[in-house]
């Protein structure tokens, strides 16, 4: 990868210090709405598709094409084992949104990472789910996070930032506080 003179961890610094004095001077600007939609495949199997949004003060048509997300189950859930469950999607959005947050705040701060490895596992009870028992919670009881980084900077600089990322992480957010959802059946 050629990395350009404000280039660090793979991030434009320049165009991130721009895009933050933008918002700071606009903060409108930080309003964002994604989308995205979903069909039912047969079985466990769905299909999302996400294209546009509406970001940065207007709406993004940028992506030529959806981008797909496909859903399933294991065999041992009914499924036939050809993409993650939903569960282990929310899995995969915390991951990626813990590391995005995490590289590029080291990039903001100077800070080289070289590579980032994270586990995360999630427990579940599917007895709620099933209809067995509605006293237990039907989501996630738990998620553990490990990550691995390998930077020249201090332990107590990559511990301050893992710490930081988790304050400001957006998916960690929607998992930890109460979110208002709602579901209306069309037609």
């Amino acid at each position: 990868m050629t990395m350009t003179a404000t280039e660090r961890n793979g991030v434009d610094t320049a165009r991130l210090v721009e895009t933050i004095e933008a918002i700071e001077q606009d903060p409108s600007l930080s309003r964002f709405r994604f989308r995205a939609e979903s069909a039912w495949q047969g079985g466990a199997r769905s299909r999302t598709a996400i294209q546009e949004f509406y970001g940065a003060g207007r709406e993004d048509d940028s992506r030529s094409r959806p981008l797909v997300l496909e859903s399933d189950e294991p065999p041992v859930l009914l499924g036939t084992n050809t993409a993650p469950n939903a569960v282990e999607t929310v899995l995969h959005a915390l991951a990626s949104c813990l590391t995005v947050g995490f590289v590029y705040n080291a990039a903001a701060r100077g800070i080289d990472v070289r590579s980032m490895d994270l586990e995360l596992e999630g427990d579940l009870d599917l007895r709620p789910f099933l209809g067995l028992d509605d006293r237990q919670r039907p989501g996630f009881e738990r998620i553990d996070v490990r990550y691995r980084v390998d930077t020249d900077a201090p332990r107590e600089q990559v511990e301050e930032l893992c710490a930081y990322v988790q304050r400001t992480s957006p998916v960690l957010d929607v998992l930890t506080k109460p979110v208002p959802v709602t579901v209306a059946l069309e037609g």
